[in-house]
């Protein structure tokens, strides 16, 4: 018989359209819900009717686009440039500003950004045979990729317990000549705090450094929650020193995955992001990014969501992501044993446990039963465990309902308690080095937490309470190893 459906991605015969297009549903249907205000990480939702729709036309008219070259897309260019200029305009720069020859380009999403301002800063320095990068611990993790594509060296810099933040004079410390970059963000990703982006620059313009402010994050929102009175400090192009930014379009703008926007101060600035060449006998390549071909889909897509909301569109966004965070917060606040490990700056909720007998990844796992999906964090450097909530738009109608599944999943934890995990494996945990990881003994480990087969289990607090045990380098290879279980090819 022959085969015409099933997993397989290709069969023998073709499947009709009709068909798959339900099979894509059916898998669907197992994944986290990416509307409807319950799922705190990942994706951003603004509730508002008929944007998918927009987007996904939009995405359709330019999808076979090649963004390879602009010469012979011109939509492509225009469109690019529109996003380019938007996001200039809204981050201090442009016609009028103390920064009025920004450039920038778009990029896949913010990892891609950060390697081209880390790229753009090595480059531009060729006579260093070593060059580094001074960030701060809560800079974004895709600063240590960076590093590590680039063969750059990765200065960290610690941050305050209390206050989240790197101290400016560590910052000045951690930089030494071979420094090509420092970074600051606004806000840091897991604690939603703003970095001293301010006193961060006016260091690095002293050592005759650059500057980075990674706003993927927060550069779509800040500017909004200024606009509505918040006390936002100086963070983008206004502030002198600071010479490129990354906001990401598929964050707060609300577009879909994946449109970053990277900016530089000035066009040099920008000159040693492009890769060129013309030593073989093909076309001229010449890249701003670092993919050639890219489709125009998800440009065009975030060309038509901010062009149909607009600023007045974007504020009332704002306006309403701000007070969930407000009702998120209070929500944190009326449980005994938790408190926000930051006071909210943004439009993150960031609280820890100070309550032994309630543990934060059984809690995690207690509201997931419950529809509410979270992001835990790992206990790192003397920063407790925490759980993470990416507030959007969307989050507003669900916050009267947040408050009473998080009291009850408190409980819930409370009456499990922890999770204890048997002592010889903490042991093993504890001295174990990534190199005596054995094919063998990580896949005890991986059966003994219910991983594989494809498949991560429901409850992952005793997976996150193993990975806390072990030791950064391990708990490394750990993921590696555990995520490689899960992506296997299917037959």
């Amino acid at each position: 018989m022959t085969e015409t459906a099933g997993t397989g991605a290709l069969p023998v015969e073709g499947v009709p359209a009709a068909r798959v297009l339900d099979e894509i549903r059916a898998l669907r249907a197992g994944d986290r819900p990416t509307h409807g205000g319950r799922l705190f990480a990942y994706v951003y939702d603004p509730g508002v009717a008929g944007l998918d729709e927009l987007a996904q036309a939009a995405y359709a008219e330019s999808a076979h686009v090649n963004g390879l070259d602009p010469t012979a897309f011109p939509s492509l260019l225009a469109m690019e440039n529109a996003l380019v200029g938007a996001a200039a305009r809204l981050l201090g720069g442009g016609p009028g500003t103390s920064a009025p020859d920004v450039v920038g380009s778009v990029t896949s999403g913010g990892t891609e950004s950060l390697i081209l301002a880390v790229k753009a800063a090595r480059d531009a320095r060729p006579d260093l045979a070593e060059p580094r990068i001074v960030v701060p611990v809560s800079g974004h993790a895709a600063f240590a990729k960076a590093a590590h594509y680039l063969r750059v060296a990765l200065d960290p810099v610690p941050v305050d317990p209390v206050t989240l933040r790197p101290a400016v004079a560590d910052v000045a410390a951690a930089i030494r000549p071979e420094t090509v970059l420092v970074v600051a963000s606004a806000p840091s990703y897991a604690h939603g705090v703003i970095d001293p982006v301010a006193e961060i620059a006016a260091v690095a313009a002293a050592a005759g450094m650059r500057c980075h402010v990674d706003a993927c994050f927060g550069g779509w929102t800040l500017p909004w929650l200024r606009r509505l009175g918040a006390p936002v400090p100086p963070f983008d192009f206004a502030v002198p020193g600071v010479t490129s930014i990354s906001v990401d379009l598929h964050k707060y703008a609300y577009a879909p995955k994946g449109v970053s926007v990277l900016l530089h101060r000035d066009p040099g600035l920008r000159a040693t992001q492009f890769f060129a060449y013309a030593d073989w006998p093909g076309y001229t390549m010449v890249n701003p990014v670092i993919a050639s071909t890219r489709s125009g889909g998800p440009i065009a897509a975030a060309y038509a969501t901010l062009r149909h909301f607009g600023e007045d569109g974007y504020l009332r966004l704002a306006a309403v992501t701000r007070d969930a965070v407000a009702g998120l917060a209070d929500a944190v606040r009326a449980v005994d044993g938790l408190r926000l490990l930051a006071e909210p700056e943004s439009t993150v909720v960031c609280f820890t446990a100070d309550d032994p007998a309630l543990d934060l990844f059984v809690l995690v796992d207690e509201l997931t039963a419950r529809g509410w999906h979270t992001q835990p964090q790992l206990a790192y450097a003397g920063l407790p465990a925490s759980v993470h909530l990416t507030v959007t738009a969307a989050v507003a109608p669900r916050v009267a309902e947040f408050g009473p599944a998080l009291a009850e999943a408190a409980a819930a934890a409370r009456a499990a308690g922890p999770v204890v995990l048997p002592p010889e494996l903490l042991a093993l945990a504890g001295s174990l080095t990534p190199e005596a990881l054995t094919p063998d003994l990580i896949a005890g480990l991986a059966a003994g937490l219910g991983l594989g087969g494809g498949a991560a289990p429901d409850r992952m607090a005793a997976v996150n309470t193993l990975l806390q045990a072990a030791p950064v380098r391990l708990r490394e290879r750990l993921l590696v190893e555990f995520v490689g279980l899960l992506q296997r090819p299917t037959w």
